[in-house]
């Protein structure tokens, strides 16, 4: 990226919090516009979501594109989604956008249940969708991705883009490493979800770059209901994916762990 000033880069676009704190940094910066400095903001915006967020109880993420009019089927089934886990006492954490993150939003909000949109500073204009009731508004992804992550019991992922597709492998990586314990990752879609899957086993897999073990990870769904029915479960049942979880957790230790053979 270019030179900037005052926090907009030649072309005069306006500089996120992001892009200023992976910029390299210039000797001339002055202390509000440095690094050190910064922590305190990163250590302020963590605060304000865990207090805003300490007391939202049951949660379950979802994940999908923006990209989605409420004219799409996706749409209505993320509607759908919401709304019965609204139903079966859960929260509905999103991104706050439009999409599929509005959808989830308005499903919990039409059952009654809570509904959280975790916005995000973008380089354009992104507004919170009517049917969040509970806000946070975030100017570092990371900070962001951890509390998707840190208040929910489950993901359901929808049709996405890249941003998508990097929750989904963060949370993946996070079960794989046994970072976090009894958390189902349902991806909503066959057809769309498809491919990749089978990239990963003609590909991935023949290379020895996941196990089966790995892939087993992620459920694939059609079904609004089995999603409501897959969340309860794993609420009600903390051993329910012990297994699964327990076979991909060993491969990677074995693969990388202090046990694993020397090359």
């Amino acid at each position: 990226m270019g030179n900037n000033v005052k926090g907009r880069t030649r072309s005069g676009k306006r500089l996120t919090e992001d892009e200023r704190l992976l910029s390299p940094p210039r000797p001339e910066a002055e202390f509000l516009s440095t690094d050190t400095w910064r922590v305190l903001r990163i250590m302020g915006e963590f605060v304000e979501g865990f207090e805003t967020l300490a007391d939202v109880g049951p949660a379950v993420t979802i994940f999908g594109s923006a990209r989605v009019g409420a004219d799409d089927p996706m749409y209505h089934a993320a509607t759908e989604v919401g709304r019965v886990l609204g139903e079966a006492g859960f929260a509905v954490i999103t991104g706050g956008g439009p999409g599929i993150m509005e959808a989830g939003n308005r499903g919990a909000h039409e059952a009654g249940a809570r509904s959280v949109g975790l916005n995000i500073e973008l380089p354009f204009e992104q507004h919170l969708n009517p049917y969040v009731d509970t806000a946070v508004a975030f100017r570092y992804f990371f900070v962001r991705k951890m509390m998707l992550v840190k208040y929910a019991q489950a993901f359901v992922i929808f049709p996405g883009g890249f941003g998508t597709l990097d929750e989904l492998f963060e949370a993946l990586t996070l079960v794989q490493t046994g970072k976090v314990r009894n958390f189902p990752i349902i991806l909503f879609g066959s057809d769309y979800w498809s491919g990749l899957l089978a990239w990963m086993r003609a590909t991935m897999l023949p290379a020895r770059k996941v196990a089966e073990a790995d892939i087993n990870l992620m459920i694939v769904t059609d079904s609004v209901e089995e999603v409501r029915d897959l969340v309860v479960r794993a609420a009600g049942d903390l051993q329910w994916r012990a297994g699964t979880e327990s076979a991909a957790y060993e491969v990677t230790r074995r693969a990388l762990g202090r046990n694993a053979a020397t090359p």
